[in-house]
């Protein structure tokens, strides 16, 4: 039993990681005009990025804990 929450938790582990870095790569776009870069960014969706990552980190270490104690 151990080993499927395990297995489950390292999969929520990479979709969360995958999730928080394609939120945090569109969270800032850019438009040149006349020679000019302007450029915007979302704060809200790099908070949003970063708080995936980090609770992609916390499952990824449950995961890889449950299935070394097998």
């Amino acid at each position: 039993m151990k080993s499927v929450i395990g297995s489950a938790l390292i999969l929520v582990s990479l979709y969360l990681g995958y999730t928080g870095i394609t939120k945090m790569s569109n969270s800032e776009k850019s438009v040149e005009i006349i020679g000019i870069e302007l450029s915007a960014s979302d704060e809200d969706k790099k908070s949003t990025g970063i708080i995936y990552l980090g609770l992609s980190v916390v499952s990824m270490i449950g995961g890889v804990t449950l299935l070394a104690r097998n």
